[in-house]
């Protein structure tokens, strides 16, 4: 084999390593780029209980219920489905009902999502498209706000 043919395999080896190495991370983040998932999302891919993921929406009006100590229950919906949450601890000051939330956990078997951290969102800016799509097409959206 002469340098030129040696140095053309030894190219075409790492470039079929590196193809090889971004197709495995590619499939490794496929399910884990959506930065959350909607209530419809999750009640549509039928998410297995006990897997973890990240559920955003609206907290719905009149569904914050304060059990005992620190425990609160809520609901999260994107006004075409739903789905309860239960957390344990200190929620977020602008934590309020009809405001935009992102919580992480996972669902239990009783189809409750028990949430181990609540994120609240201040502004509708930050909403994905498809929940502001949904909130638009039921007449929820906020249009006037949006504009200042």
């Amino acid at each position: 084999m002469t340098r030129k043919q040696r140095r053309l395999v030894l190219i075409g080896v790492a470039g079929v390593v590196l193809f090889s190495a971004v197709g495995l991370m590619l499939a490794a983040f496929q399910d884990n780029i959506v930065f959350f998932n909607s209530p419809s999302d999750v009640i549509a891919n039928k998410t297995a209980p006990g897997k973890r993921i990240r559920l955003g929406g609206l907290v719905e009006e009149g569904s914050v219920e304060r059990m005992d100590g620190a425990t609160v229950r809520f609901t999260v919906t994107d006004t075409a489905n739903e789905l309860p949450v239960v957390y344990t601890g200190l929620l977020p000051d602008l934590f309020r009902e009809g405001q935009g939330v992102v919580t992480e956990g996972a669902i239990g078997a009783d189809g409750i999502f028990v949430a181990d951290t609540v994120l609240a969102k201040h502004d509708e800016n930050y909403m994905p498209r498809e929940v502001a799509d949904a909130l638009k097409q039921d007449g929820h959206w906020m249009a006037e706000e949006q504009a200042q």
